[in-house]
């Protein structure tokens, strides 16, 4: 008897083992996650935290999206991707917003996330008049358009990004959950914004002052009470060179500001940035990550890594 009651035992293990080895490969896994194609080494993480595999990224960390072109093998990975996710508001390129538009048409999905979370306006201002700007050709002041697309640089926007993200990853997969992991995600950005907060209040508010290489810190001077006091190259375009007023016009506002400090993108060239020590005695140049992340290894290379190494180098040149 005993026999036999082991050898149904033995029989009832071996059943819910193939039971369980069913239920996990008939389950929700990240094998089962859409394909999912983004333009920013930025969003690639932001997706990746959502639990999406490999996602494609087309602009790798280090490229300047000003740029960039997409070769014809990254098209075709375009064309095939169940989800493109763009930052949208004219940072993507002109090939690059080709290459997207013709997916849109052929029924590829595509989702520009900065239309969807409360832009500010190119240049200062406040909000941006979004329904007047999407679709529209960049203004003449600014190579974005009217609405500035570095939302990134405000970390409640970005968990915001992460939730409309999460959402159209639903609308393709609804039985894995997305939304949870968005809220875990939005969790851990909010947490980040309060650090960050934290170490930026440490900075006398007399110093909170910003002159950057391009136009791309509004959103982090908006979150944390910093005055953009000037920017190097002028309407947002990293091939944009000022003119000898602008220049002047520069250098004289950062003398009546007391600003000593220049902080440039890695991929940018710092010549311009050197130009101002020749009329700035002691000007100092830091590196900011701004477009994308930093190399693999680095302490930039995810997205909290990035916020937190920039905050980092703001408060040790500031402070």
């Amino acid at each position: 008897m005993a026999k036999s009651r082991l050898g149904k035992t033995k029989s009832l293990v071996a059943v819910s083992a193939v039971v369980a080895l069913f239920a996990v490969a008939c389950s929700p896994t990240e094998a089962d996650s859409p394909s999912v194609v983004v333009t920013t080494s930025i969003l690639g993480d932001v997706v990746t935290q959502l639990g999406v595999e490999a996602p494609g990224v087309l602009m790798p960390p280090g490229v300047d999206p000003h740029d960039f072109a997409p070769s014809a093998q990254q098209v075709a990975e375009v064309r095939r991707a169940d989800l493109v996710v763009t930052v949208g508001l004219g940072l993507e390129p002109d090939a690059l917003a080709d290459a997207v538009s013709a997916a849109r048409e052929d029924g590829v999905r595509v989702l520009a996330v900065g239309e969807e979370i409360e832009p500010l306006r190119a240049g200062g201002g406040g909000p941006c008049p979004l329904h007047e700007s999407v679709d529209e050709a960049p203004d003449e002041g600014h190579a974005h358009g009217d609405c500035d697309p570095h939302f990134w640089h405000d970390p409640l926007r970005m968990a915001a990004a992460a939730e409309v993200i999460a959402n159209s990853l639903a609308e393709l997969r609804p039985e894995i959950g997305w939304q949870g992991r968005a809220a875990a995600y939005r969790a851990e950005l909010e947490a980040l914004h309060a650090e960050l907060e934290q170490q930026y209040r440490t900075i006398p508010e007399e110093r909170r002052k910003l002159v950057t290489s391009h136009d791309s810190f509004r959103y982090l001077a908006e979150r944390y009470g910093f005055q953009i006091v000037g920017v190097i190259l002028p309407g947002g375009d990293t091939h944009a060179r000022p003119s000898p007023r602008e220049l002047a016009e520069l250098v004289a506002a950062m003398r009546r500001e007391n600003v000593r400090v220049v902080f440039v993108e890695p991929e940018a060239s710092h010549d311009l940035a050197e130009a101002l020590s020749a009329e700035l005695e002691g000007l100092q140049v830091v590196e900011l990550f701004s477009d994308s992340l930093g190399p693999a290894g680095s302490d930039a290379d995810t997205y909290v890594g990035m916020m937190r190494e920039n905050a980092r180098r703001i408060v040790e040149a500031l402070r």
